[in-house]
């Protein structure tokens, strides 16, 4: 059998994986109601084969939007039509973790509540940040984000208090697992980096002031989940959409020991190059990470069999998070079982559409 290590089975707190090829959160703008359905269902269903299936980033609140057709967690309607999606995972032999995400600034004033900015931990615009709206003609597009607007202290309870709901009907829905999204330069990311936090206040300022609004809000789901069902999405030294940041090596250091202080289940990390952009992470980095963090680390970034082969076999990860392989070929792990070739993705479907290049890549068989 190829790929021995990538195919070998591993324990994530409570959950027994059958192996390490774990499906990426992928965003894919199917869902112009908001609300998981039958295609959905079919898509995830198919990938039910993965160690872990990783949901499309699910957007916690209204506020949270910055993409039209992205599903939300906030609704029962939602809700509901998630339940069907881990059904079918489940009913098909797979495992399932909810991505819990917030935008923040990367949002546009026509997807928010009445037209509102969006919200970021200070009134400063994403350099170069997009959102995906909707336009007057019915058709979708991207459009720069607009200004948001600060969060006031008092608001920050509230916020909380939307990933815990989150997490409550994500258990409802049955999922196995939650991740909260604090990367890609959305919002908690907007609370960790420099460039975009300039807070005054128990937020703003010092390494710890920045990540208590992440740790709070892991601690908020992991009392709703327990913490072995909880993963973090972190993307250390990503530069994108005007994200910016002086002391991301600190950040990282911090982040990991309060994070296997916590003992959650996973620790994510979305590398700084996957958009063929940024620095490369290196050996020394990883080795750091994991002395400081004693949980399960997961590694997402143009990885092949081959490259997740490596970094597991060498100690320095645990599992491998792929993104668009499983968007091309549903039997991922299948094809590295027989060291197949795979389906090559078509990027003109990635977002938007139905069935066609969502639901219709073939198996081997």
């Amino acid at each position: 059998m190829a790929y021995q290590r990538l195919l070998s089975p591993l324990q994530v707190g409570r959950l027994s994986l059958p192996n390490r090829v774990i499906m990426a959160p992928l965003t894919r703008a199917r869902t112009p109601d908001m609300v998981p359905g039958e295609l959905q269902a079919t898509y995830y269903a198919q990938r039910a084969g993965a160690g872990l299936i990783i949901s499309e980033a699910t957007n916690i609140s209204p506020t949270a939007r910055g993409y039209v057709y992205t599903p939300g967690i906030y609704t029962d309607a939602q809700e509901a039509g998630w339940r069907k999606v881990v059904k079918a995972v489940h009913d098909a032999g797979g495992r399932m973790a909810l991505q819990l995400w917030h935008v923040g600034r990367v949002s546009h004033d026509s997807v928010q509540p009445g037209g509102q900015p969006p919200v970021a931990p200070s009134a400063l615009r994403g350099e170069g940040a997009q959102a995906f709206i909707e336009f007057a003609d019915g058709s979708a597009g991207r459009a720069p984000a607009s200004t948001p607007r600060a969060l006031a202290l008092d608001e920050i309870p509230a916020l909380i208090d939307d990933y815990r709901q989150a997490a409550r009907r994500a258990k409802r829905a049955g999922f196995d697992m939650v991740e909260v999204h604090a990367a890609n330069a959305y919002l908690l990311q907007q609370f960790l980096a420099t460039g975009s936090n300039r807070r005054t206040d128990r937020y703003g300022g010092s390494v710890v002031n920045r990540a208590r609004l992440l740790l709070e809000v892991v601690d908020a789901v992991s009392q709703v989940m327990g913490a072995d069902r909880v993963g973090v999405r972190l993307s250390p030294f990503i530069e994108i959409f005007g994200l910016s940041d002086d002391e991301p090596e600190a950040m990282m250091h911090y982040l990991a020991e309060q994070l296997s202080l916590r003992k959650i289940g996973y620790l994510h990390i979305n590398e700084p190059d996957w958009t063929g952009e940024g620095p490369q992470l290196s050996d020394a980095f990883r080795r750091d990470l994991r002395e400081r963090f004693r949980g399960v680390l997961l590694y997402c970034g143009h990885y092949t069999a081959e490259r997740g082969e490596a970094l597991i076999d060498n100690g320095l990860g645990d599992a491998v998070v792929f993104g668009r392989p499983y968007i091309a070929n549903p039997d991922l792990v299948e094809r590295f079982r027989r060291d197949a070739p795979l389906n090559t993705p078509d990027p003109d479907t990635f977002y938007g559409g139905g069935a066609e290049g969502y639901t219709d890549y073939p198996n081997l068989d």
